[in-house]
Protein backbone atom coordinates (compact mmCIF):
# COMPACT_ATOMS: atom_id res chain seq x y z
CA UNK A 1 0.00 0.00 0.00
CA UNK A 2 1.74 3.08 -0.98
CA UNK A 3 2.14 6.19 1.48
CA UNK A 4 -0.93 8.51 -0.40
CA UNK A 5 -3.15 5.55 0.98
CA UNK A 6 -2.24 5.21 4.57
CA UNK A 7 -2.28 8.84 5.09
CA UNK A 8 -5.76 9.69 3.32
CA UNK A 9 -6.90 6.39 5.77
CA UNK A 10 -5.58 7.41 8.96
CA UNK A 11 -6.50 11.35 8.78
CA UNK A 12 -10.24 9.88 7.66
CA UNK A 13 -9.85 7.52 10.48
CA UNK A 14 -8.60 10.09 13.09
CA UNK A 15 -10.94 13.03 12.35
CA UNK A 16 -14.32 11.00 11.63
CA UNK A 17 -13.54 8.21 14.40
CA UNK A 18 -15.34 10.29 17.71
CA UNK A 19 -17.34 12.89 15.84
CA UNK A 20 -20.72 11.81 15.66
CA UNK A 21 -20.57 11.13 11.56
CA UNK A 22 -19.40 7.40 11.20
CA UNK A 23 -15.56 6.11 10.87
CA UNK A 24 -16.43 2.54 9.19
CA UNK A 25 -18.80 4.50 7.00
CA UNK A 26 -15.88 7.25 5.66
CA UNK A 27 -13.39 3.91 5.67
CA UNK A 28 -15.49 2.08 3.29
CA UNK A 29 -16.24 5.09 1.16
CA UNK A 30 -12.49 5.42 0.27
CA UNK A 31 -12.37 2.48 -1.28
CA UNK A 32 -15.98 3.24 -3.42
CA UNK A 33 -15.19 6.51 -4.10
CA UNK A 34 -11.28 5.63 -5.60
CA UNK A 35 -9.34 3.45 -7.82
CA UNK A 36 -8.09 2.59 -4.68
CA UNK A 37 -8.13 -1.29 -3.66
CA UNK A 38 -10.35 -1.61 -0.31
CA UNK A 39 -8.11 -1.45 2.64
CA UNK A 40 -9.06 -4.57 4.14
CA UNK A 41 -10.72 -5.01 7.72
CA UNK A 42 -7.06 -5.29 9.06
CA UNK A 43 -5.85 -1.60 7.85
CA UNK A 44 -9.66 -0.70 9.32
CA UNK A 45 -8.26 -2.20 12.50
CA UNK A 46 -4.94 -0.90 12.43
CA UNK A 47 -6.53 3.01 11.94
CA UNK A 48 -8.96 2.47 15.09
CA UNK A 49 -6.14 0.91 17.57
CA UNK A 50 -4.60 4.32 16.74
CA UNK A 51 -7.31 6.19 17.74
CA UNK A 52 -7.61 3.84 20.55
CA UNK A 53 -4.30 5.54 22.12
CA UNK A 54 -5.87 8.93 21.00
CA UNK A 55 -8.57 8.60 23.81
CA UNK A 56 -6.41 6.90 25.92
CA UNK A 57 -4.51 10.39 26.37
CA UNK A 58 -7.42 12.41 26.16
CA UNK A 59 -9.14 11.07 28.89
CA UNK A 60 -6.17 9.24 30.41
CA UNK A 61 -7.89 10.66 34.40
CA UNK A 62 -10.98 8.92 34.24
CA UNK A 63 -9.14 6.10 32.21
CA UNK A 64 -7.25 5.48 35.69
CA UNK A 65 -10.01 6.50 37.91
CA UNK A 66 -12.00 3.41 36.37
CA UNK A 67 -8.76 1.21 36.36
CA UNK A 68 -8.36 2.23 40.29
CA UNK A 69 -11.46 1.95 41.26
CA UNK A 70 -12.12 -1.90 39.09
CA UNK A 71 -9.39 -2.93 41.43
CA UNK A 72 -10.84 -1.55 44.82
CA UNK A 73 -13.12 -4.04 44.04
CA UNK A 74 -11.07 -6.50 44.96
CA UNK A 75 -11.00 -5.32 48.49
CA UNK A 76 -14.51 -4.70 49.07
CA UNK A 77 -14.07 -0.96 48.76
CA UNK A 78 -15.37 0.00 44.93
CA UNK A 79 -16.47 3.35 44.78
CA UNK A 80 -17.57 5.43 41.43
CA UNK A 81 -14.67 4.68 39.67
CA UNK A 82 -15.68 0.94 39.67
CA UNK A 83 -19.10 2.12 39.19
CA UNK A 84 -18.60 3.51 35.76
CA UNK A 85 -15.67 1.12 34.64
CA UNK A 86 -18.28 -1.75 35.34
CA UNK A 87 -21.16 0.34 33.78
CA UNK A 88 -18.71 0.73 30.65
CA UNK A 89 -17.98 -2.78 30.69
CA UNK A 90 -21.68 -4.05 30.70
CA UNK A 91 -22.15 -1.47 27.91
CA UNK A 92 -19.99 -3.20 25.36
CA UNK A 93 -20.85 -7.01 25.89
CA UNK A 94 -23.90 -6.16 23.18
CA UNK A 95 -21.85 -5.13 20.80
CA UNK A 96 -19.02 -7.68 21.67
CA UNK A 97 -21.63 -10.58 21.35
CA UNK A 98 -23.23 -8.58 17.82
CA UNK A 99 -19.88 -8.29 16.11
CA UNK A 100 -18.70 -11.71 17.01
CA UNK A 101 -21.84 -13.00 15.66
CA UNK A 102 -21.32 -10.95 11.87
CA UNK A 103 -17.70 -12.54 12.31
CA UNK A 104 -18.28 -16.12 12.23
CA UNK A 105 -21.43 -15.96 9.94
CA UNK A 106 -19.30 -14.28 7.42
CA UNK A 107 -21.16 -10.86 7.57
CA UNK A 108 -18.61 -8.62 8.33
CA UNK A 109 -18.46 -6.81 4.67
CA UNK A 110 -21.87 -6.97 3.67
CA UNK A 111 -22.82 -4.13 3.96
CA UNK A 112 -19.88 -1.82 2.43
CA UNK A 113 -22.10 -0.68 -0.07
CA UNK A 114 -23.04 3.19 -0.80
CA UNK A 115 -26.16 2.55 -0.48
CA UNK A 116 -26.30 1.61 3.12
CA UNK A 117 -24.08 3.94 3.99
CA UNK A 118 -25.99 6.72 2.40
CA UNK A 119 -29.31 5.17 4.12
CA UNK A 120 -27.53 5.10 7.55
CA UNK A 121 -26.28 8.70 7.41
CA UNK A 122 -28.96 9.97 6.68
CA UNK A 123 -31.54 8.52 8.72
CA UNK A 124 -29.64 8.37 11.74
CA UNK A 125 -27.99 11.56 11.50
CA UNK A 126 -31.95 13.03 11.63
CA UNK A 127 -32.12 10.55 14.35
CA UNK A 128 -29.28 12.54 16.42
CA UNK A 129 -31.18 15.30 15.56
CA UNK A 130 -34.16 15.04 17.41
CA UNK A 131 -32.34 13.24 20.35
CA UNK A 132 -30.23 16.72 20.59
CA UNK A 133 -33.33 18.85 20.37
CA UNK A 134 -35.62 16.92 22.33
CA UNK A 135 -33.45 15.37 25.20
CA UNK A 136 -32.76 17.20 28.80
CA UNK A 137 -29.23 18.52 29.76
CA UNK A 138 -29.66 17.54 33.63
CA UNK A 139 -27.60 14.31 33.35
CA UNK A 140 -23.57 13.92 33.77
CA UNK A 141 -21.77 11.14 33.56
CA UNK A 142 -21.80 10.66 37.20
CA UNK A 143 -25.41 9.83 37.27
CA UNK A 144 -25.32 7.53 35.13
CA UNK A 145 -27.41 4.33 35.40
CA UNK A 146 -27.40 0.76 34.93
CA UNK A 147 -30.32 1.44 32.65
CA UNK A 148 -28.72 3.98 30.96
CA UNK A 149 -25.63 1.90 29.81
CA UNK A 150 -27.09 -0.93 28.52
CA UNK A 151 -29.37 1.33 26.85
CA UNK A 152 -26.23 2.97 25.08
CA UNK A 153 -24.82 -0.57 24.94
CA UNK A 154 -27.39 -1.72 23.16
CA UNK A 155 -27.53 1.18 20.57
CA UNK A 156 -23.87 0.39 20.07
CA UNK A 157 -24.86 -2.74 17.74
CA UNK A 158 -26.50 -0.29 15.38
CA UNK A 159 -23.19 0.95 14.66
CA UNK A 160 -21.98 -2.38 13.34
CA UNK A 161 -23.73 -1.20 10.26
CA UNK A 162 -21.21 1.10 8.17
CA UNK A 163 -22.14 4.98 8.16
CA UNK A 164 -24.35 4.72 11.28
CA UNK A 165 -21.75 5.85 13.31
CA UNK A 166 -20.44 4.44 16.87
CA UNK A 167 -19.89 7.98 18.20
CA UNK A 168 -22.93 9.03 16.50
CA UNK A 169 -25.50 6.16 17.70
CA UNK A 170 -24.13 6.25 21.42
CA UNK A 171 -24.31 10.18 21.46
CA UNK A 172 -27.95 10.24 20.30
CA UNK A 173 -28.97 7.49 23.10
CA UNK A 174 -26.95 9.48 25.84
CA UNK A 175 -28.86 12.71 24.86
CA UNK A 176 -32.39 10.38 25.03
CA UNK A 177 -31.31 9.91 28.39
CA UNK A 178 -30.94 12.93 29.42
CA UNK A 179 -27.46 13.41 29.36
CA UNK A 180 -25.67 17.22 28.47
CA UNK A 181 -23.73 16.97 25.24
CA UNK A 182 -19.80 16.81 26.77
CA UNK A 183 -21.00 14.08 28.57
CA UNK A 184 -22.38 12.35 26.26
CA UNK A 185 -19.83 12.48 24.26
CA UNK A 186 -17.25 11.79 26.93
CA UNK A 187 -19.05 8.49 27.78
CA UNK A 188 -19.05 7.51 24.02
CA UNK A 189 -15.50 8.19 23.88
CA UNK A 190 -14.70 5.72 27.36
CA UNK A 191 -17.03 3.13 25.77
CA UNK A 192 -14.94 3.01 22.69
CA UNK A 193 -12.25 1.96 24.43
CA UNK A 194 -13.26 -1.84 25.02
CA UNK A 195 -14.32 -1.99 22.03
CA UNK A 196 -11.59 -0.82 20.15
CA UNK A 197 -9.25 -3.01 22.23
CA UNK A 198 -10.71 -6.36 21.65
CA UNK A 199 -11.19 -5.32 17.36
CA UNK A 200 -7.60 -4.37 17.51
CA UNK A 201 -6.59 -7.84 19.41
CA UNK A 202 -8.49 -9.72 16.67
CA UNK A 203 -6.75 -7.65 13.98
CA UNK A 204 -3.44 -8.15 15.52
CA UNK A 205 -3.24 -12.14 15.53
CA UNK A 206 -5.06 -11.86 11.90
CA UNK A 207 -1.73 -10.35 11.32
CA UNK A 208 0.71 -12.63 13.02
CA UNK A 209 -1.25 -15.52 11.41
CA UNK A 210 -0.48 -14.12 7.53
CA UNK A 211 2.71 -13.45 8.57
CA UNK A 212 3.15 -10.33 5.98
CA UNK A 213 5.15 -7.91 7.70
CA UNK A 214 4.72 -5.52 4.80
CA UNK A 215 0.49 -5.56 6.26
CA UNK A 216 2.10 -4.77 9.65
CA UNK A 217 4.57 -2.43 8.78
CA UNK A 218 1.66 -0.23 7.15
CA UNK A 219 -0.96 -0.61 9.78
CA UNK A 220 1.60 0.63 12.33
CA UNK A 221 2.15 3.56 10.49
CA UNK A 222 -1.52 4.33 9.48
CA UNK A 223 -2.19 3.69 13.26
CA UNK A 224 0.15 6.29 14.28
CA UNK A 225 -0.84 8.93 12.11
CA UNK A 226 -5.03 8.35 13.33
CA UNK A 227 -3.73 8.41 16.61
CA UNK A 228 -2.44 12.14 15.88
CA UNK A 229 -5.40 13.31 13.76
CA UNK A 230 -7.96 11.44 16.65
CA UNK A 231 -6.05 13.62 19.33
CA UNK A 232 -6.74 17.02 17.48
CA UNK A 233 -10.46 15.73 16.57
CA UNK A 234 -11.03 14.77 19.95
CA UNK A 235 -10.11 18.39 21.54
CA UNK A 236 -12.07 20.59 19.08
CA UNK A 237 -15.02 18.35 19.45
CA UNK A 238 -15.17 18.55 23.19
CA UNK A 239 -15.07 22.37 22.84
CA UNK A 240 -17.89 22.96 20.54
CA UNK A 241 -19.79 20.50 22.50
CA UNK A 242 -19.58 23.33 25.54
CA UNK A 243 -21.06 25.60 24.09
CA UNK A 244 -23.03 24.31 21.32
CA UNK A 245 -24.94 21.24 19.71
CA UNK A 246 -24.92 18.55 17.06
CA UNK A 247 -26.27 20.49 14.20
CA UNK A 248 -23.10 20.96 12.03
CA UNK A 249 -22.74 17.42 12.13
CA UNK A 250 -26.30 16.32 11.32
CA UNK A 251 -26.28 18.69 8.41
CA UNK A 252 -23.46 16.89 6.96
CA UNK A 253 -24.52 13.99 7.43
CA UNK A 254 -28.03 14.42 5.41
CA UNK A 255 -26.02 15.77 2.87
CA UNK A 256 -23.40 13.12 2.70
CA UNK A 257 -26.20 10.92 2.62
CA UNK A 258 -28.22 12.33 0.09
CA UNK A 259 -25.49 12.43 -2.34
CA UNK A 260 -24.06 9.11 -1.65
CA UNK A 261 -27.53 7.80 -2.54
CA UNK A 262 -27.54 10.00 -5.54
CA UNK A 263 -25.16 7.90 -6.31
CA UNK A 264 -26.35 4.51 -5.77
CA UNK A 265 -29.37 4.86 -7.42
CA UNK A 266 -29.82 7.97 -9.92
CA UNK A 267 -25.84 8.22 -11.10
Amino acid sequence: MDLVHIIVLAVVQGITEFLPISSSGHLALVPLLTDWPDQGLRIDVAVHVGTLGAVLLYFWRDVWFMIAGFFRLFTGRGGPGARLALQIIVATIPVVIAGFALKYFGLTGMLRSLAVIGWTSLGFGVLLYIADRTGMTVRRIEHMTWGSAVLIGVAQVLALIPGTSRAGITMTAARFAGFERPDAARFSMLLSIPTIIAAGTLGVLDIYETGDTALGVDAAAAAALSLITALIAIALLMRWLRSAGFLPFVVYRVILGAFLLYLAYLA
